[in-house]
């Protein structure tokens, strides 16, 4: 799989003698966010099409996500960062992933600047899945009609994606977003096809939990996480072993902390994790984050959750394996 990022370095790309691209593609565009079973179905689509004509596969995304720009910190949480998604994609078979940066500039694109110069120009498009509401270019001018429009003028076909329902409910980030801010880890599954999951590489932190008799594995999150508080968590650690634990992902407001993170205890384990790609698997809700008056009082807390999430452990069974 390739992550070509810019539309300057796709259209390097598209200009080499033995481009991928030289007998055009298969694309669909979106934030992909999550990549929940919905979204597996359009690339399904996309994938199927693709071997159909014998060209790659390629998923469009931006960074940042369009809302994101729009919105700054009042933007939806993330289901997942940019680096998960695109190894989520490369597990689910796409030949490249084509990641374009959502600024003033690109923003300000025509409906029919964006088909020529990307689609058309960069991609070679052969065929297009998107929704029958998808809205691109300056003022959100450009649509599906225009798509099918200038595609049948141009060579390219335009299909619209599968809705994707779940017990009669429609499959979306949006609606997994919902679940997560109330703790509906087992509804929040149903949706995605697994257990949510934050992927993350292990950093050095303020050591308070060592100090304090709970060691934690330290994970930055570069946006506020779609769930907070604590929970009954699994971790696979780079060697392949997983290993029961108790996480807790916010801000940490008993210490001043402002950058959101992700803070993970494995029950009997001495090792050293730092710099280390773990995989946390959310299991079960323990308890909100809160702000607590003292240290004392939140290492007395931590005891007693360190004592519900073995008590849960015992009931549902142990995720870790040797």
């Amino acid at each position: 799989m390739r992550l070509i990022r810019g539309l300057t370095n796709l259209k390097i790309l598209s200009l080499q003698e033995a481009s991928p691209l030289a007998h055009g593609c298969v694309a669909t565009i979106g934030n992909f966010d999550g990549v929940h079973l919905g979204h597996k179905t359009i690339l399904d689509q996309v994938k199927e099409k693709a071997r159909a004509l014998n060209v790659p596969s390629v998923v469009m995304i931006f960074e940042p996500q369009p809302r994101e720009f729009f919105q700054g910190r009042e933007a939806p949480p993330r289901l997942m960062a940019f680096r998960q998604k695109f190894e989520t994609l490369m597990s689910e078979g796409i030949d490249m992933v084509l990641c374009l940066r959502f600024d003033e500039r690109f923003r300000s694109y025509s409906g029919m600047g964006f088909i020529e110069d990307v689609l058309i120009d960069g991609l070679a498009v052969r065929h297009l899945v998107v929704g029958d509401d998808f809205r691109f270019g300056c003022d959100r001018a450009g649509d599906f009609t225009l798509l099918q429009d200038v595609g049948a003028a141009r060579g390219f076909s335009v299909e619209n994606t599968r809705t994707v329902s779940v017990a009669g409910e429609r499959v979306s980030s949006t609606r997994i977003r919902e679940l997560l801010n109330v703790n509906g880890l087992e509804a929040a599954e149903k949706l995605l096809g697994h257990p949510y999951r934050i992927r993350g590489r292990v950093v050095y932190g303020r050591q308070l939990g060592r100090e304090i008799g709970a060691p934690t594995a330290n994970i930055l999150l570069r946006q506020m996480p779609a769930l907070q508080g604590v929970f009954v968590v699994s971790a696979r650690l780079q060697d392949g072993s997983i290993r029961d634990g108790v996480a807790n992902i916010g801000v940490r407001p008993t210490v001043d902390g402002k950058q959101p993170s992700l803070e993970v205890h494995l029950f009997d384990f001495a090792g050293t994790l730092y710099g280390q790609t773990l995989e946390v698997v959310f299991r079960h809700g323990v308890r909100e984050e809160v702000r607590f008056d003292s240290v004392d009082e939140l290492k007395a807390q931590i005891a007693r959750d360190f004592d519900s999430a073995r008590a849960w452990i015992a009931e549902h069974g142990s995720a870790a394996s040797e």
